[in-house]
């Protein structure tokens, strides 16, 4: 474990790594098996190794205690290693873990009073084999806060290259339409959030969809989620009302 990153580390060289962003409530990481589940399934789906996934889950305690955090951002990083140049994994040093905190931002004004969301104009890249993973190549996240920004909006909600519903800039999006809960699938695009496996393992009536933009037209509800911000209700879309109370009634049974 370390604090600092080579200039030989490959996540900074490539962005060859991946990463979770763990919220610290009253000093215990919330969620926490569901993060490492998807560290350990990202390393199988790009190939890296790592000896012992017990001494990360040490570390994250031991960051907490030596920290004294209470509430707070926990980042957990893993590179493939250090390398030479060039993109070839061989030859590659062990894996890098860095673990990182920051402070944790204010969600209750959201929480409270919804987030209004426009269309993005930028598209996620279709890449199946990457769909899901929360890889340390995040370009298109950092676009799509500056068009946000631009626009003055909270946020975004994200199509891909084919005109599928995906996500939000950061955080996964929950779609509510004739008395059921709907998911994006993620099989092509996006990131499949821990807060996201966790509702859909506490609602096994959420249904996971594949769904081009036509199908909003009868949407009355939106939420978003992520592992920091837990459930958000979306207060508008493209500048259309929707039905706040029933999104703040489905996020208020989370919070």
């Amino acid at each position: 474990m370390t604090n600092t990153i080579s200039t030989n580390d490959r996540c900074f060289l490539y962005g060859d790594g991946f990463f979770s962003t763990v919220r610290v409530s009253r000093g215990v990481p919330q969620l926490w098996p569901l993060h490492l589940a998807r560290l350990q399934h990202t390393a199988r789906q790009l190939a890296i190794t790592l000896a012992d996934w017990n001494q990360i889950s040490h570390a994250v305690t031991n960051t907490i205690e030596a920290e004294q955090l209470t509430d707070a951002v926990l980042k957990v990083q893993i590179s493939r290693g250090d390398s030479s140049r060039g993109y070839s994994p061989q030859g590659v040093t062990p894996a890098n873990v860095v673990i990182s905190h920051s402070n944790l931002p204010d969600y209750r004004n959201w929480q409270q009073q919804g987030v209004k969301v426009g269309l993005a104009e930028l598209r996620l890249a279709v890449q199946p084999v990457l769909a899901g993973l929360k890889h340390c190549n995040r370009l298109e996240q950092v676009l799509l806060k500056k068009e946000a920004c631009e626009r003055q909006l909270d946020d975004l909600l994200v199509c891909d290259q084919q005109g599928y519903i995906t996500e939000a800039i950061a955080a996964n999006l929950f779609l509510h339409r004739g008395g059921r809960w709907y998911t994006p699938q993620l099989s092509r695009a996006g990131v499949a959030g821990v807060m996201r496996s966790h509702l859909l393992s506490v609602h096994s009536d959420i249904e996971q969809v594949n769904w081009l933009l036509s199908e909003l037209a009868n949407v009355d509800a939106m939420v978003l989620t992520n592992a920091l911000m837990g459930p958000v209700p979306v207060q508008s879309y493209n500048n259309r009302q929707l039905d706040l109370a029933l999104a703040k009634t489905w996020c208020n049974d989370f919070l």
